[in-house]
C-alpha cells in the first residue's frame, strides 16, 4: 500500500495528514511510477489554502517527481515497467510512492540508470 500526505478540506499545515493510498490502475495511455522523489513547491500552499483550487479533493501535492515505472497502459509504447523516468507538470498530487502520469509522451522522460554522481548531486549539461 502506497503512502501520501493530502488535505481533504483547505486550510494550514494543519489538514495535511499522512495516509495509506491505493493508486489507480494506469489507463490506457498513463504510466504508474513508483516515486523516489517528488518537489514540492511554493505554489503548493496557494493549493492547500484554497488561493487556487485542486482538481478534486481529496488532493496531493506536487506536480513533479521522479522514480520508475511499475506498471503501463494498454496504449503505452515509450515506456516499460523498470524504466527510470522522471516527470513535471503532471497531475496534482503525487504520493510518497506512486502516482499515475497521464499521457507520457509529453509529461515523462527517460532517466540514465545509472551516474557516477553521489544522491543529492545534480547533473549538468
Amino acid at each position: 500500500m502506497a503512502k501520501r500526505i493530502q488535505f481533504r478540506a483547505h486550510g494550514g499545515p494543519e489538514v495535511l495528514e499522512y495516509v495509506d493510498y491505493q493508486p489507480a490502475e494506469p489507463g490506457p495511455q498513463q504510466v504508474r511510477v513508483s516515486n523516489k522523489a517528488i518537489g514540492l513547491n511554493f505554489i503548493d500552499t496557494y493549493f492547500r489554502s484554497g488561493l487556487y483550487a485542486p482538481p478534486a479533493l481529496p488532493s496531493g501535492l506536487g506536480a513533479e517527481g521522479a522514480g520508475v515505472v511499475e506498471a503501463v497502459g494498454s496504449a503505452v509504447t515509450r515506456f516499460k515497467v523498470g524504466d527510470r523516468v522522471a516527470y513535471g507538470s503532471g497531475p496534482l498530487g503525487p504520493t510518497a510512492m506512486c502516482m499515475c502520469c497521464p499521457k507520457p509522451t509529453w509529461c515523462a522522460c527517460r532517466t540514465p540508470s545509472a551516474s557516477n554522481r553521489p544522491p543529492g548531486s545534480c547533473s549538468r549539461a
